[in-house]
Parts: structure tokens; sequence; C-alpha cells
């Protein structure tokens, strides 16, 4: 297992050390390998009744069937946002419906929904989880499932008081059989751990398929870096890693040996990121796939950068990466973000990603032709 503490948080980075983390930009490099990796790259739908969409999400149905949904409205945080489903049968994607909304009852004014997390667990039905809220300070979990792979859908639950479901990545199943969801909370800006808030990662547990739910405690991060949206990886002593996006220009990783029941202290990992979400798998040979945007911060502005380009990464024992795939490189004023990826069954991997906030894409890609 890779050791990690508050000296690899500064020196650990290839970017820099702390100007990194201080908002120092870092240039976007374009890798020089992949090519003809991607097989098939496609939109997953071409006419909506809404302009924006954003925060995809792919799965591989028990039945071998692509499903992915997102988050379509007006704009995000409008209160028409809501949840479109679609299913890709033949290679194709068919027409896309509304799953869910934040329509409330007795009358009470309607709420934007977002970021949708897709979840197939061993031989059970289809889950999909979601939250609903005027912000992510005060959003909640929601959960639906299908038993016919997609095709129909029970009524949409809240989930426990306390418990938020996954927050944009997938939930991972343990060698035990727990479900392992990635979970993180998000305060106002200016608002520090140590008065509670800010952003933190933390891991919700299912011994009995999603029925009840635990909480570990918050990562803790000495040096108060702000992660949220962890993904989990897996790693062949047993251990395993969580990959998280940050406000600090790089992304940073928390360790566990104890099934995910506790967590390392943040650090960082050799990789920038400009405040934006990202996804990683562990692939059926063992190494870790890793989908981000691969800049950093504006200099003026500290936490943001631009979501351009959007680039694979690759790592055999997830603290050292390198760039292997360049899925976009046009500069647009909404960028390429958001991204989900999953390992399909017969060993393709599937990306699914928000460009301008007009419209998802999906992009098939040969594993092997990754070095």
């Amino acid at each position: 297992m890779a050791v990690v503490s508050k000296r690899s948080l500064l020196t650990g980075l290839g970017l820099g050390g702390l100007a990194s983390l201080a908002g120092a930009p870092v240039k976007a490099a374009l890798p020089k390998t992949g090519l003809g990796a991607i097989l098939v790259s496609q939109p997953v739908y071409t006419n909506a009744p809404y302009p924006q969409s954003h925060a995809s999400t792919i799965v591989e149905t028990k039945a071998g069937t692509l499903a992915a949904a997102w988050f379509g409205g007006a704009h995000e945080r409008n209160p028409d946002v809501g949840i479109w489903f679609a299913r890709n049968i033949g290679g194709k994607w068919q027409d896309a419906k509304e799953l869910a909304n934040g329509v409330q009852p007795d009358g009470k004014p309607r709420l934007p929904t977002w970021n949708p997390v897709l979840f197939q667990p061993p031989g059970g039905d289809l889950f999909l989880y979601y939250k609903v809220g005027p912000s992510p300070q005060d959003w909640w979990g929601m959960v639906m499932t299908s038993a016919d792979d997609g095709k129909t859908w029970s009524k949409p639950e809240r989930l426990p008081d306390g418990i938020l479901g996954p927050i944009k990545n997938k939930p991972v199943v343990l060698e035990s059989g727990a479900w392992l969801s990635p979970v993180s909370v998000e305060q106002s800006e200016g608002v520090t751990k140590a008065d509670g808030g800010g952003w933190s990662l933390y891991f919700e547990r299912s011994e009995d398929g999603g029925k009840s739910w635990t909480k570990t405690d918050l990562v803790a991060s000495p040096l108060k870096v702000d992660a949220i949206q962890p993904s989990i990886l897996f790693h062949a002593d047993g251990s395993l890693e969580a990959v998280a996006r940050t406000r600090q220009g790089a992304l940073a990783q928390t360790w566990s040996k104890d099934d995910g029941k506790t967590w390392s202290p943040l650090a960082a990992i050799d990789l920038p990121n400009p405040n934006s979400g990202t996804d990683a798998v562990t692939l059926a040979d063992g190494r870790q796939l890793l989908v981000y945007n691969h800049a950093g911060h504006r200099p003026t502005s500290p936490g943001k950068g631009p979501r351009v380009p959007l680039n694979i990464a690759i790592s055999n024992d997830g603290v050292s990466w390198r760039e292997v795939l360049a899925l976009e490189t046009e500069v647009v004023p909404d960028g390429y973000a958001y991204p989900a990826v999953i390992q399909s069954r017969d060993g393709k991997v599937h990306v699914t990603y928000t460009v301008n906030r007009r419209g998802i894409r999906h992009v098939v890609i040969d594993p092997s032709r990754l070095s």
C-alpha cells in the first residue's frame, strides 16, 4: 500500500509542490500514446426538450445492456432540471425519458435534481441514486430501482436522514459483499474545516444490499484541502484507494486497509485538477484508469480552471500516473466535464461526459491500446 502523509501532499505532486496547491497554473500536456484506442465516439442524444445537460452516469446492466442517465433542464440549479435516462440497444442510444424530477408534495415549490448515479450490483435490481434540493449544501438523496433492465422503475424513495448516497461516482461491491458508496459534502467557500465546514470526503457502507447504511468518519485533511466526489479503486494487496476532485489544483488520494471502514489523511496525486469532476475504474488487468481534465488553476482565479482538455491517465500503483490519451482538446466555452467510466464485461472501457453543457458524449475505448 502506498505511504501517504502530510509531506507527500507538499512534495509528491510533480506539479510544482505547494505552488500548485496554492493556485499556480499547470500547463495542459497532451499525451502522444493511445493512438487507435478510441473505437466509438457518439452523442447519447441528439434532440432534447431542454437546452443544458450535465453529470452523466453509465452502467452495464445484468442483462448486458448499456444505460446512461444525466440531469437536464434550463440550467444547473433551475427548478425544471430533471433526471433523464436512456438505454443503448445494438450500439445505438434510444430516445431518453425523464425518470425523476423535483416536484414536491403539498404544493411546495419544485426543486432541481442533481447528479444521478446508476449502480448494478451483481444479480440484483438496477439502482438509480440522485439528489433533490436547492443546492449541494441543502440537497438530499433519492433512490429508484428497476427489475427489468431499466425498462420500468419503482417510485422514487428518499434515503434515510443523514444518508446522501453516492454524490457523483458509482458505489462498488467489496469482496465481503458489502456495498461502499463514495460520498462528500460541500459547504460555502470561506468556511473552514475548523468551523466544521469546507469540502470533505467520507463513505457510506451497506451490509444488506442497500436496505440500511452506516457512515465513516470524514477523511482527515491536515492541510485543509477541500476535496469532493471520490472514486473508489481496488488494489491487489486488498487495499482500497479513493481519488477525488479538489479546489487546490491537484487531485487528492486517500487509502483504506480495512475494507473501507477507515481512511488515511488526504494526500496529492501527481496530476492537476481545475476543480472539476473526475471518475476512475480498476481494470480487469489490475491497472487503474482515471478520466480527468489535465489543467490547473487560472492564475487570477484560485480554485477554478479550464475544463479542457479531457484526458485519460493510467497507473499501476495508484500513486504514479501517466497520461495516455486525450479525449478532447478543442476549446469550447464550457469545456468537457464530469466524466463517468466503467469497463464492460467484454473488456471495453466506456466513458460518458458533458460536452459544453449542451450534450452528453459516449466514447468506447480499447484499454489494451493504452500503455
